[in-house]
């Protein structure tokens, strides 16, 4: 590795665990809530410019943009695993021919669900009971979005590939990028076209596709500068298989948040077009809180990787340990901020048009979430560890519990005391998959798995 390189990247190997963890993770936190910037600008725009139906409508959509975006997060960040060990081991050649092969993967799979989408989001939209004064616009939105799923996944797997070399910037620069390119073009197609739901969409599919071609550009010159020190592959059929053992487990455990709101989803929606509309809003507003206990979980998953590779499993130990102290602290800064202004958030998603009972609802949703979002990071940073090891099988296990909690406690309770069934069943799904998870770390049996030869 040149000392270019050296110099943009983290050490995570030989610097000291808590300020390569703190380091790495302060940029990806501060790159996911641009990611997450996509849809909540496009909520904020609909809500106050178009009006609560619209909100509704792109709130339906939601769910399910984000089981979509999960898939390409989680399948990155699972390949990337295998690319991490590599690097740690110092196989840059190796290392190359999986990211070649990552690439490859993900924008087919990117293309193949974009064709899918597009034929049946209908049928999905009628699948979870979406009322019919919202149902046009969020299939709308929702067929356009579906186009631009080929550069969504090409982006967040090279975001993925980025982070596995330890370089958290890089991706925090291209979406603040995207995020304003996204900001200008959905007030320019809503206000003044007036496009509606349809413009924010569009918007939403520019700004990723340039993001995609900007970010390929910029990591293939950056591979050209690591020394191959094996022969190259354009594409591995074993080690795409190998990448999958860690890819599918982690793409799973990444949607188990997103595939659990959407399943719920069609609870939520047997309430109304208000109550829709209210929960899309702190559903917001949750997905930007539990930001930085995602990017923990996901730092720790390179840091364990990286370390695994190296053979330094006590360095892991150590992280992991840090990443607790981390996870506190955002814990109690994220729990007082929503009890006392989450109003004001709930506000920033509905206009004065917008009834009480949406208003209620959102502000339910959040102070109750606001009190659970330890578990959240808990879950996050002991799965980041397994998934970094490559030790998927329980770690599958625990985010299908999660899921199964989330849905059998909605899906029974919400007909008996209300739609509040459906936040209920969050702490006590993020609650047992760590229990699970965290049992599993504890046996030890994570530091002997093997992914790649040494």
């Amino acid at each position: 590795m040149s000392m270019k390189t050296e110099r943009k990247t983290i050490n995570m190997i030989t610097d000291s665990p808590g300020r390569a963890l703190l380091l790495f993770s302060l940029p990806l936190i501060l790159g996911n809530l641009f990611q997450q910037f996509y849809n909540i600008i496009d909520s904020v725009v609909v809500g106050q410019f178009v009006g609560e139906e619209a909100l509704a409508s792109v709130g339906a959509s939601y769910s399910i943009a984000n089981v979509f975006i999960a898939i390409a997060i989680g399948g990155g960040m699972g390949s990337s695993v295998v690319v991490s060990q590599f690097l740690g081991a110092k196989q840059t050649g190796n290392m190359k021919t999986a990211i070649s092969t990552t690439l490859i993967n993900f924008l087919s799979l990117g293309i193949v669900l974009g064709g899918v989408g597009l034929l049946f989001n209908e049928q999905i939209l009628l699948w979870m009971n979406t009322p019919a004064n919202v149902f046009d616009d969020a299939s709308v939105y929702l067929g356009i979005y579906f186009m631009g799923l080929p550069f969504l996944f090409l982006y967040n797997v090279q975001a993925s590939v980025f982070q596995s070399l330890g370089d958290s910037k890089t991706p925090l620069y291209l979406l603040m990028f995207s995020s304003v390119l996204n900001i200008v073009l959905d007030l320019m197609f809503v206000i003044i076209f007036q496009m509606g739901v349809a413009g924010v969409a569009i918007a939403t599919l520019i700004a990723q596709g340039i993001s995609a071609a900007a970010s390929f550009v910029i990591l293939m010159k950056r591979l050209k500068a690591y020394v191959t020190t094996e022969e190259f592959h354009f594409y591995d059929m074993g080690m795409m298989v190998n990448m999958m053992r860690v890819a599918i487990p982690s793409t799973l455990q990444q949607s188990i948040v997103y595939i659990g709101m959407l399943l719920v989803q069609s609870v939520v929606n047997s309430f109304g077009s208000a109550v829709m509309a209210g929960f899309a809003a702190g559903t917001r507003i949750e997905s930007i809180c539990i930001v930085p206990m995602l990017a923990m979980g996901n730092a720790m998953s390179t840091f364990t990787a990286q370390n695994m590779g190296a053979g330094n499993t006590d360095r892991v130990r150590e992280g992991y340990r840090f990443s607790y102290k981390m996870i506190g602290l955002f814990a109690v800064i994220l729990c007082i901020t929503m009890v006392l202004f989450g109003d004001l958030f709930i506000s920033r998603f509905l206009n004065e048009g917008s009834s009480e009972i949406a208003f209620q609802t959102g502000m339910s949703y959040i102070r109750f979430i606001a009190f659970f979002f330890v578990f959240m990071g808990l879950k996050a940073i002991t799965d980041g560890v397994l998934r970094g090891a490559g030790d998927v099988l329980v770690f599958t296990i625990a985010n299908l519990v999660n899921l199964a909690i989330r849905v059998i406690v909605s899906t029974v309770f919400a007909p008996i005391i209300g739609v509040q069934a459906v936040w209920y069943a969050l702490p006590m799904g993020w609650a047992a998959n760590y229990l699970i998870s965290f049992l599993r770390y504890l046996t030890g049996k994570w530091k002997n798995i093997r992914l790649i030869k040494g």
